[in-house]
């Protein structure tokens, strides 16, 4: 538990280690004195240029766009994790979290197909606005 490992991010994608680098910090919230002791905030980064020779140009691309809030200016994908009190569990969450983000970026995105309204909606809609018209009608002044 709480050590660098490999991410898995689709079916036979596997990004090694050597292309993460962590950082670890001291994390705010609570924990009393433990939070101005250990430095159990952990701050996950992962070279994308490196990650292209495994990816593919496409889907690095695919990532850049659709996690463009999380990269820094060199172009690194950035996660970070201080929900736990224990460096390690940080670790592991900051991890699968970043599995789940890359994992969920390159998966394509289906193009809408444009469709018609058929007959029955049309008339519906048309048949609910002359309703609509008629109630609108009706909340005119008393004629005394």
């Amino acid at each position: 538990m709480g050590s660098l490992r490999d991410l898995v991010v689709g079916a036979g994608l596997v990004l090694p280690e050597s292309l993460l680098s962590v950082k670890f910090a001291r994390s705010g919230g609570p924990g009393g004195q433990n939070v101005n002791k250990v430095a159990s905030k952990v701050d996950l980064r992962l070279d994308l240029a490196g990650a292209e020779a495994i990816l593919g140009a496409w889907r690095v691309t695919m990532i850049k766009n659709a996690l463009a809030t999380r990269l820094d200016k060199d172009g690194q994908l950035c996660v970070q994790s201080s929900e736990h009190r224990d460096q390690g569990q940080n670790l592991d969450a900051a991890l699968s979290r970043l599995e789940t983000l890359i994992s969920a970026a390159i998966i394509p995105k289906k193009r809408r197909v444009a469709t018609r309204p058929s007959r029955g909606s049309k008339e519906r809609r048309i048949a609910d606005k002359k309703r609509r018209s008629e109630v609108k009608k009706g909340r005119g002044g008393v004629d005394e």
